[in-house]
């Protein structure tokens, strides 16, 4: 769709060197489905706040062209188009645009109605969420009304979206009896993943592979959760997760992620 205006950004390194373009593509972990364009994350930025100021020519599947005047416009067409013929760079660009856009919560939410469904790796999601700085000044209730039907998702990245937003924006006094509460309620095995699991470390990147249980994006994204409330409220963390019903597994990568990070690596976990 706009894959002409982001060729010239693509890293020369990605297309001409074979061990940093399997490095990028490990690491990026998207599907086998989702082509990568290799372009670094200040490009994909850069792009996305040019097309929010100014809009773009883009491409339509059936081949025709056209003009978008500003970042709503962009917004539109990206939902006009089946996601699959989408790049990871485009869907990553899309959510940017959301974010840029200045709008009213209710406008905002809507967009994110039609990208939410989108999400199928976690780095488009955990960017996005990350840069969602909006939901900072949001109205908590009405924010926390909208993550509630993703919460109850049986698709991967949708719980892992309401997971990670719940972690950036909602790890406070007033808000973190709630999340536990929804973390705890989880049901793991109903929740569906596109992606496989193998054992063992593969020596090239195999796309659409991971080395844990499923819904390992769901899982990790619960134990990152955990290790960044411990460094928040590590007394009220301890006693959740030893009340909590959460499986052993996340329990035991949040554990890890807590002996990892800087800021819980001396704090006791459980």
């Amino acid at each position: 769709m706009i894959c002409h205006l982001l060729q010239p950004l693509i890293c020369e390194r990605f297309l001409t060197d074979a061990r940093y373009r399997e490095g990028h593509l490990r690491v990026v972990n998207a599907l086998p489905e989702r082509r990568v364009l290799g372009l670094h994350s200040p490009e994909i930025k850069a792009a996305a706040k040019q097309l929010s100021r100014e809009g773009g020519e883009v491409a339509i599947p059936d081949g025709v062209h056209r003009i978008c005047a500003n970042g709503a416009e962009v917004i539109r067409a990206f939902e006009a188009v089946p996601s699959e013929s989408l790049c990871y760079e485009e869907t990553v660009i899309w959510g940017y645009l959301i974010n840029l856009e200045k709008c009213s919560l209710d406008e905002r939410l809507a967009m994110l109605t039609r990208y939410v469904p989108v999400l199928d790796n976690w780095a488009v999601c955990d960017s996005y969420c990350a840069h969602a700085k909006w939901m900072a000044r949001a109205d908590k209730t009405a924010l926390w009304a909208f993550l509630e039907r993703w919460f109850d998702s049986e698709r991967e990245f949708e719980v892992r979206f309401a997971v990670v937003v719940a972690m950036c924006y909602f790890l406070n006094e007033e808000w973190l009896d709630k999340v536990f509460e929804r973390i705890n309620g989880l049901d793991f095995g109903s929740i569906k993943s596109k992606y496989k699991t193998v054992k063992g470390k593969p020596k090239m990147a195999q796309q659409g592979t991971v080395q844990g249980a499923e819904p390992y994006y769901v899982r990790m994204g619960v134990a990152w959760l955990l290790a960044t409330a411990l460094a928040k409220v590590p007394d009220k963390t301890r006693d959740f997760v030893r009340s909590s019903n959460l499986p052993e597994d996340v329990v035991k990568l949040y554990i890890r992620k807590a002996r990892e990070s800087f800021r819980t690596r001396t704090v006791e976990a459980v």
